[in-house]
């Protein structure tokens, strides 16, 4: 009997032992689970405090972008009173505009008239062409299409074209009326001082007389000097001093 208390006892040494292992592996298991819940926890705070700080940069870039377009918007807005201002003004000058468009249109007709009366009186070069531009002008006055400050751009222009002929020095061909039989002459233009024509033999010349209103034959000691105005007029020579009789200024 006395070996069966030893027994006994190393029984319930072993029973509690292993009953506390069983606790001790329970509590393991739950520090495992309470320490994988806080890493949990752990990860979703960190992933919330991101958030946070994106929101609060995302916040702060919005409160930048605000105060810049509350800039732009007052920026904008002395833009509108200026333009409403400025429409304000156009308004009101609307009727004086309306009385000028109706006196430049008489105006534009008379300074037509007028430079058909010049190029009529005019030494007669460039008939043609300064004939299409006199027929293009009385055209686009009957145009609706074309505002008033273009007519009047281009009536101007073509006083002006007139002008720069009496300061220039050109040559050009056309057909011209020789003894009774239209030839084809080379014509020299200096200024609106002479006009004078070289038949393409080179054997026959003239210039417009303007008393007369018809071209008279010159001798045939001018028809180098002639030849040399017209190299000089095309760029073939420099420019130098010509000899030649004078006949269209009046």
């Amino acid at each position: 009997m006395k070996g069966v208390k030893p027994l006994i006892l190393a029984g319930i040494v072993a029973a509690s032992a292993a009953v506390h292992a069983n606790d001790l592996n329970t509590v393991i298991d739950k520090s495992s689970e309470i320490n994988n819940l806080a890493a949990q926890s752990q990860t979703k705070i960190d992933k919330i405090a991101d958030s946070m700080q994106g929101r609060l940069q995302q916040f702060k870039t919005l409160n930048k972008e605000i105060d810049g377009l509350a800039v732009y918007n007052a920026q904008l807005t002395k833009q509108l009173n200026n333009q409403i201002e400025e429409m304000e003004s156009i308004n009101l000058s609307m009727d004086q505009v309306s009385i000028i468009e109706r006196q430049i249109t008489p105006l534009m007709l008379r300074m037509i008239t007028g430079l058909e009366q010049f190029v009529a009186l005019d030494v007669p070069f460039l008939k043609q062409e300064r004939k299409q531009r006199l027929e293009s002008l009385n055209a686009m006055m009957a145009r609706a299409d074309i505002s008033s400050s273009e007519k009047f751009r281009r009536v101007l222009e073509a006083y002006q074209v007139e002008v720069d002929y009496g300061r220039t020095i050109e040559a050009y061909t056309a057909l011209l009326d020789v003894d009774n039989k239209e030839r084809e002459v080379d014509f020299l233009r200096i200024g609106r001082l002479e006009l004078i024509y070289l038949t393409r033999d080179g054997k026959q010349a003239g210039s417009w007389d303007q008393q007369s209103q018809s071209f008279v034959a010159l001798p045939d000691s001018t028809i180098s000097q002639i030849n040399k105005g017209l190299r000089i007029a095309r760029k073939q020579l420099a420019p130098d001093m010509l000899t030649l009789p004078i006949h269209a200024a009046e």
